[in-house]
């Protein structure tokens, strides 16, 4: 522990890979706060929602007050602040990667509403709410009023408007030696990048329905498929695989940053099939490195791809959509190659979103 630095305890109830490079960057980026993290890993979602609370109750870390406590939305801060009392009165942050009230399975069947109310807790627990797009604060606000609208009787007035009132939007920074793009013109053959979960809400129905689509239409393309895979993986997966083995550059998952950092700079374009994404970090990475970026109408995708390079969202019709976005893409080589001002997202730069995280910090610290 550092007595001349500002203790930040960061607590991280379902540390996903992607929220653990997030917690490092800020680390790296705010060296004049004392870190300190409580994290638990990404499995078993009902229990690490519900019982982040108990599986920290007797934690060192929270019987010392810190300066200020920074918490994911998976977090069930009202809880944890009631049964440590040592954190109760430190100031608070609440940090939604994502919002329980978005997810697309919530369209196939009856979902439980008790992550959807951790997550409305843990925001009014919270001094200060960060979201890392507007589309995920938009998307929180309207569910949670919708939530409290089916509440049969003593509905709060207020709920929706303190939050609010307290949120803003502060991204998911990308390292600045990410940014590495070159000008370049199209290729004969274009080097597509599919970089996501290999997971069904990513869309790999769609992605296999636009590949299908290209092949009709005589678009020659080679392609890297890469992204965390799980022992579960959609059929799509597999029948992209197989239909497509002759185009098949890279496949699964890159363990090395290096490598996956070279076929980003190397590769020519970045697709997007997704039904779910709150910020498109993937994306952001592989536009920084140059790729242009093919993706869906939808999401957090409008903040920062460009219109000519948003295909048609037909989110219940995956063949429609694939057939949409083969004809966008086809469309976009057929012309000349957009210039790095308007692909780079220097909006989302380290060295420029960390200022945020540090005025919203300061604000609570008085400082």
């Amino acid at each position: 522990m550092d007595a001349e630095r500002p203790r930040l305890l960061c607590l991280s109830a379902y540390e996903a890979a992607s929220h653990r490079q997030w917690r490092e960057r800020l680390a790296h980026g705010l060296p004049e706060f004392d870190w300190q993290a409580l994290t638990l890993p990404a499995r078993h979602f009902r229990w690490r929602i519900r019982g982040n609370p108990l599986s920290w109750y007797d934690a060192p870390e929270l019987q010392q007050a810190p300066d200020l406590v920074l918490a994911t939305s998976m977090v069930d801060l009202a809880v944890v602040r009631g049964l440590n009392r040592g954190i109760a009165a430190a100031p608070t942050v609440a940090y939604f990667h994502e919002n329980q009230f978005a997810y697309p399975e919530q369209r196939q069947r009856v979902a439980s509403n008790e992550p959807k109310v951790v997550n409305l807790y843990t925001a009014l627990a919270a001094d200060r709410v960060l979201f890392n797009s507007e589309w995920n604060r938009q998307s929180f606000l309207e569910g949670a009023g919708e939530l409290l609208r089916r509440m049969p009787d003593r509905k709060p007035q207020t709920a929706v408007t303190t939050i609010e009132a307290r949120s803003q939007v502060v991204p998911v920074p990308v390292p600045d030696e990410r940014f590495t793009a070159l000008r370049r013109d199209w290729p004969a053959v274009p080097h597509m990048v599919w970089n996501h979960r290999w997971e069904y809400d990513k869309g790999p129905d769609r992605l296999l329905a636009l590949l299908r689509a290209l092949r009709r239409r005589g678009q020659a393309f080679r392609l890297s498929l890469v992204g965390e895979g799980f022992r579960q993986a959609p059929e799509a997966f597999a029948g992209i695989q197989e239909e497509f083995a002759g185009e098949l550059v890279n496949l699964g998952y890159m363990e090395s940053r290096d490598a996956y950092d070279r076929l980003l700079g190397e590769a020519d374009m970045v697709l997007s099939t997704a039904l779910h994404d709150f910020q498109g970090l993937a994306v952001q990475e592989a536009m920084a490195a140059g790729c242009v970026p093919i993706v869906p109408d939808r999401l957090a995708y409008p903040e920062y791809v460009p219109a000519e390079l948003r295909y048609p969202s037909y989110e219940t019709e995956p063949e429609r959509e694939g057939e949409a976005a083969a004809q966008w893409l086809i469309a976009v080589l057929a012309g000349p190659r957009l210039g790095l001002e308007t692909l780079v997202p220097e909006r989302y730069r380290l060295s420029r979103v960390i200022t945020e995280y540090r005025q919203v910090f300061g604000s609570l610290l008085g400082s």
